[in-house]
């Protein structure tokens, strides 16, 4: 698969299908390998292009886990697109993905054709969220602390459940170990959900935004991550809202978004069959 340098990072990309650009952008601690099924289904509908963030499994950086941004994700993600002439994409965004892709699409709407945000890790919207992800940063510095190796399964059985850890097969466990770098760069760096200063979005910003979004939420996730997607897609008065079973690894080929991507290629609904 491609590796693309860009803002002096190797990037690992995996591009798929023809016509309109669909970028994903996986969670933390995650990679691309998480979206191999989705980004199958993506690449009947559309190029498909995924790729491993900065610091994550197939995109180690130079010194490992220097601290990296909010403004670094995004600053990559529209040199990506510029390389790959990608622009304008429907950008997918699964939670720190969403974060990622909620502020690229303020910052450079020319980039983005359409919005999809699977429950974006967005907690500075509600206070009780707010104190939510700052006690879940406190333990995972903890846990960095003792051991650095353990950041990224700390962070998954910390926000999602041991459940969730312990029902992962071998081979993601060992994924996510790929991970921890990337995830101890984000906890060290700025704008990001567990950053010591996490991104704030006003509503006027959140109200101006004109790109065609759709927000998904899980009926399963924990309730820090439901409200908080719950109140942005009440602050985004044009964005579409669904709501799917399971938990918060909502899949980014579901049902509900394929049918928005369609009608934000072709204009039209998606034909069932």
């Amino acid at each position: 698969m491609p590796r693309i340098t860009v803002n002096a990072a190797e990037l690992h990309v995996e591009v798929g299908g023809e016509g309109v650009p669909i970028l994903g952008l996986h969670g933390t601690p995650s990679s691309a390998v998480m979206w191999e099924p989705a980004a199958a289904e993506l690449a009947r509908h559309g190029r498909c292009i995924t790729y491993d963030r900065r610091g994550f499994l197939r995109s180690p950086t130079e010194p490992a886990a220097v601290p990296v941004d909010l403004r670094d994700h995004v600053d990559d993600a529209l040199a990506l697109l510029d390389a790959l002439d990608a622009v304008p994409a429907i950008v997918i965004g699964r939670s720190t993905g969403g974060l990622i892709a909620l502020e690229l699409a303020i910052r450079e709407p020319r980039a983005v054709r359409a919005l999809v945000l699977l429950e974006p890790a967005v907690f500075t919207l509600d206070d009780a969220d707010r104190a939510w992800a700052d006690a879940l940063r406190h333990r995972v510095l903890d846990a960095e602390a003792r051991d650095p190796s353990i950041v990224a399964e700390t962070v998954i059985r910390d926000a999602l459940g041991d459940a969730t850890w312990n029902a992962l097969p071998a081979a993601l466990r060992e994924m996510f170990a790929g991970t921890n770098d990337g995830t101890r760069a984000e906890l060290h760096g700025a704008g990001m959900d567990l950053s010591a200063r996490p991104r704030t979005f006003d509503a006027a910003e959140l109200a101006a935004l004109a790109t065609p979004t759709l927000i998904v939420a899980a009926t399963d996730s924990p309730e820090p991550l439901r409200r908080g997607t719950a109140r942005l897609a009440e602050l985004i008065p044009s964005a579409e809202f669904a709501r799917v079973p399971g938990g918060h690894l909502i899949d980014p080929a579901g049902e509900a978004v394929l049918d928005f991507v369609d009608r934000h290629i072709t204009g039209g609904t998606r034909a069932v069959g």
